[in-house]
C-alpha cells in the first residue's frame, strides 16, 4: 500500500509539468475568407467568427468554420449560399484536422516568421478530402503566434453541386485564405 501511495504522489508531482510541456494555442475569431472569380461576377465571402487550437509540442491543429457565418456584399448571394449550394442547415461546419510541421515548440519561443506545412483532412458539405497545403506562422515579439494559409478548394470534390444555369457565375477554383490569430491557453 506505500508503495501505491509513493507513485500516486509521484503523478501529481509530474502532472503539472506535463501539462505545463505543451504548448497550446486558440482563437475563437479567425478569418477565413474565399473569392470566386469570373467573367461574369466575382463572389466575395468573409467569416470572422472561425476556431481553431494549435498544439504546437504534438504539431496538431483543428479549425471549424460555421458556414452561416460567412457574409457576402450581397444578401441574396448569402441565401443562395447556405440554402442552395453549401446546405448550412444540414453541413453547418466545415472542419479541417491535421498537422503542422516544419516548426517545433521551441522555435515558437523566437520571434520570427516560420514556413511550414499543415497536412490533414478537410471535411466540407460531408465531404472529408485529405489535404497538404504550405502556410506561414508567424511569432510576434509579444509571443502571440498568427497563422496564414492560402489554398484552392474545387465545389465538386466536396460534391457541391452548381447549376448548369449558374455554372458561369461561379469559378470552378475557389480562392481561400485562412487567418488566425493565437493566443496561448
Amino acid at each position: 500500500m506505500n508503495k501505491n501511495i509513493r507513485s500516486l504522489a509521484a503523478a501529481a508531482l509530474l502532472a503539472p509539468a506535463a501539462l505545463m510541456a505543451q504548448e497550446r494555442y486558440a482563437c475563437r475569431t479567425g478569418n477565413v475568407s474565399f473569392f470566386s472569380a469570373t467573367p461574369v461576377e466575382n463572389i466575395e465571402a468573409h467569416n470572422h467568427k472561425a476556431t481553431s487550437v494549435y498544439d504546437a509540442t504534438a504539431g496538431n491543429v483543428e479549425f471549424a468554420v460555421l458556414i452561416k457565418a460567412f457574409e457576402f456584399e450581397k444578401a441574396l448571394m448569402q441565401e443562395h449560399f447556405n440554402e442552395n449550394y453549401m446546405e448550412s442547415n444540414t453541413y453547418p461546419k466545415a472542419i479541417f484536422k491535421g498537422k503542422v510541421t516544419g516548426i517545433t515548440a521551441a522555435d515558437l519561443k523566437k520571434p520570427g516568421t516560420y514556413p511550414v506545412m499543415v497536412e490533414g483532412e478537410l471535411t466540407m458539405h460531408g465531404v472529408a478530402k485529405p489535404r497538404k497545403e504550405k502556410a506561414t506562422l508567424t511569432v510576434e515579439p509579444t509571443g502571440a503566434v498568427k497563422a496564414s494559409c492560402d489554398f484552392i478548394v474545387k465545389p465538386e470534390d466536396h460534391k457541391i453541386t452548381i447549376p448548369a444555369v449558374v455554372r458561369g457565375q461561379i469559378a470552378e477554383e475557389i480562392q481561400v485564405k485562412v487567418r488566425i490569430d493565437y493566443q496561448k491557453m
